[in-house]
């Protein structure tokens, strides 16, 4: 048995792989609400109430930079271990990677069924790959080959400066810059980002909103998922143009990613708020902005974009990588 675990700010999900003829098979998952625990292994309690039984090896994938085997994780107040994992799993093998490595290699074995185009691009065989997903925090990730196989690369950014590409986009940064210290590419794609995007609209009255819509998004216990409902239904107009700034950011940040690595292998797009918005990014604003890297516009529509719709692949790849190891 494998056990393997997807930690992030708002849930962690750990399941159990059995190997089977040199294939891992599920046997059991269950999702955690993350800051009900003060630790990792604390849930990992509650997940193996009789004890670790034959687990051969764990991997788990976290939200933040792994250091010489420790994680502070991001937007969570955990600080993950290996060897207190390794300690509370009776001394079994244990792998902490980034979750964004984690999800990378989980990309790796996913069948096409799993993959929704976005770019069509030409594709190259065994050329270096790149992962991009928005959630709590914003990961990248960066798959590269060694002429054998693939390795995952960690990155952390995320938490790179924002880069305006317009007059909307230069007030936005500075509107942000009169709340936070610094304005990250996270801060306007990940957490509260989408609610940024709208009190931006709506402070600088870029875009009128009623008193009513204002206040039940203000009221409203998530407030991104509160603004993309809105958008969704296109009903509300500073809300649609908030959703497509979102999307067209995150386009253009997912193409400086391909830049960055030269991605001629594709980049993907992972993560839940991907998942819940693939026809508004199919037929919105992003690929337009992927696109448009002149001078590099014949490299930049080589590369294919493909949309992760397998919630679970952070969970396979830290599977895959603990049986590896």
């Amino acid at each position: 048995m494998i056990l393997a675990g997807d930690v992030g700010g708002t849930k962690t999900d750990l399941s159990l792989f059995e190997r089977v003829d040199g294939h891992l098979i599920e046997r059991r998952t269950h999702r955690f609400e993350s800051k009900r625990y003060p630790d990792l292994v604390s849930l990992l309690k509650d997940f193996l109430p009789e004890g670790i039984g034959p687990i051969e090896s764990a991997g788990f994938g976290v939200p933040g930079p792994v250091v010489d085997g420790r994680c502070e994780a991001t937007n969570l107040s955990w600080v993950v271990d290996v060897r207190h994992l390794a300690s509370a799993l009776g001394d079994r093998h244990v792998t902490l990677v980034n979750d964004l490595v984690a999800t990378a290699a989980g990309v790796l074995d996913l069948p096409a069924d799993r993959l929704l185009t976005i770019i069509e691009g030409k594709p190259h065989e065994s050329a270096t790959r790149a992962v991009i997903a928005p959630g709590t925090g914003l990961g990248e990730s960066v798959l590269y080959w060694d002429g054998g196989g693939y390795h995952a690369v960690p990155s952390e950014g995320g938490h790179a400066d924002f880069a305006a590409r317009n007059e909307e986009e230069l007030a936005l940064v500075a509107y942000l810059l009169r709340r936070f210290p610094r304005v990250s590419v996270e801060r306007v794609l990940a957490g509260p980002g989408i609610t940024h995007l709208y009190e931006f609209l709506r402070d600088t009255k870029r875009v009128d909103v009623s008193a009513a819509i204002d206040q039940e998004i203000r009221g409203a216990t998530d407030s991104n998922a509160a603004i993309t409902q809105h958008a969704l239904e296109r009903k509300t107009p500073i809300c649609v143009h908030a959703l497509e700034l979102w999307m067209s950011i995150l386009g253009a940040e997912a193409g400086n990613l391909a830049l960055r690595s030269v991605a001629e292998g594709g980049v993907y797009l992972a993560g839940g708020i991907v998942g819940h918005l693939q026809e508004q990014i199919r037929s919105g604003p992003f690929a337009e902005a992927f696109l448009a890297k002149s001078p590099l516009d014949d490299f930049i529509r080589q590369v294919p974009v493909r949309l992760v719709t397998e919630p679970r692949a952070a969970l396979f790849g830290a599977a895959r990588l603990a049986a590896q190891s």
